[in-house]
């Protein structure tokens, strides 16, 4: 790619295209070329800070982003990549300060910048900034689907339930293509007990679009019991397919126990509360996903709870009228207190998944997933 009579601004789209194509080693080597010639390029230096970021390579993507502050301290992406850094490395406030002063440039009307500083928050859990953000993206573009899904993403995550019922609907309304936001209404919806409306979302997506192996279950499920399908109808075939795919190498009967054990002795699924769906997201944001990996466990009642660590334990905590009013941290408190009563084993109470993870081995719980 040695051609010495590329412009910067060259150098730049062809990165930008290799970095779209997901060929990150070959974006970095076309911006390092681009930068011996052009090192004062910002556009060089911030393509340059993405694409470590992609590749996870934070304090390179850090320098990359501080390096284009120095030439110019108030290019938008610049911020916002060098917040999304900051983020990883634990610092909200410097991120929020980053964030916040691309607000003050005057660039709430970008829509995708306002979505991609939303993602990043979301991210990192720092929930409220992201719909502050997804808000904001939603405000200036009343009509773009992805900013009200995302609004419902995080109205979700936020326990605003009717908030992200609301502007689900709203983003299929605006674009009824837009699977992932009618797989994660559909999820929602049978959450609270809304079978029918659940299958008629989930009929409208294709195998493809499903990247949680919990929504096609949900659907196999309910394509069987309305329509009274066998096992083996065509109809189910590409869905178990895809299933087959998501789970990779763990077995079917493995997959088929786990859920299962979700069942009540009269075959129908308890409480929907206790199957919350927590992983479906943004096909684009697959990068939500890292930090909100779902996990199943069971109790020695049967009760089955599925999400990330902290959501498993504060559903137990919901669960358990007397502590409905008390914080996470206190509840864990009193059961690592019973628990150890109970098996003799000392349970920590410092985060949700040691305390998961010890309740398994003691033997109170029964870690599925």
């Amino acid at each position: 790619m040695s051609d010495q009579f590329l412009s910067s601004d060259e150098y730049d789209e062809r990165a930008h295209q290799l970095y779209n194509e997901g060929q990150y080693d070959e974006a970095i080597e076309t911006l390092r070329e681009g930068l011996g010639l052009y090192p004062h390029a910002v556009e060089l230096h911030v393509g340059m800070g993405y694409a470590r970021l992609a590749r996870e390579e934070y304090a390179w993507a850090r320098r990359s982003f501080e390096e284009a502050r120095g030439f110019d301290p108030d290019h938008e992406d610049t911020l916002a990549g060098l917040g999304e850094v900051l983020l990883k490395f634990g610092d909200r406030a410097g991120a929020l300060a980053c964030f916040d002063r691309v607000l003050a440039l005057g660039f709430q009307d970008d829509h995708d910048l306002m979505l991609q500083i939303g993602r990043a928050l979301f991210r990192e859990g720092v929930l409220d900034q992201a719909r502050r953000f997804f808000e904001g993206a939603l405000r200036a573009h009343p009509d773009s689907a992805d900013a009200a899904a995302c609004v419902g993403y995080a109205a979700h995550r936020l326990a605003d339930e009717g908030g992200s019922l609301h502007w689900l609907r709203r983003a299929l309304e605006l674009d009824p293509s837009l699977g992932e936001a009618r797989i994660y209404l559909a999820n929602l919806l049978y959450d609270r007990g809304e079978y029918e409306a659940a299958l008629f979302h989930l009929e409208r997506t294709g195998p493809e679009e499903h990247y949680d192996a919990l929504a096609i279950w949900r659907l196999v499920e309910l394509k069987k019991t309305v329509y009274r399908l066998p096992e083996d109808d065509p109809e189910l075939v590409p869905w178990n397919e895809r299933l087959n795919e998501l789970s990779g190498d763990a077995a079917p009967e493995d997959l088929l126990l786990s859920e299962i054990e979700a069942m009540g002795p009269d075959g129908q699924i308890r409480d929907p509360r206790q199957l919350e769906l927590f992983g479906t997201l943004l096909t684009e944001l697959q990068g939500m996903k890292k930090n909100f990996e779902v996990h199943r466990v069971s109790t020695v009642s049967g009760a089955t709870y599925v999400g990330t660590w902290e959501e498993i334990v504060r559903q137990m905590k919901d669960d358990a009228a007397e502590w409905v009013a008390g914080s996470l941290e206190e509840y864990m408190e009193a059961s690592a207190k019973r628990w150890r009563k109970q098996t003799g084993i000392a349970i920590p109470a410092t985060d949700p998944e040691s305390f998961l993870r010890a309740g398994a081995d003691a033997g109170v719980l029964r870690i599925l997933h």
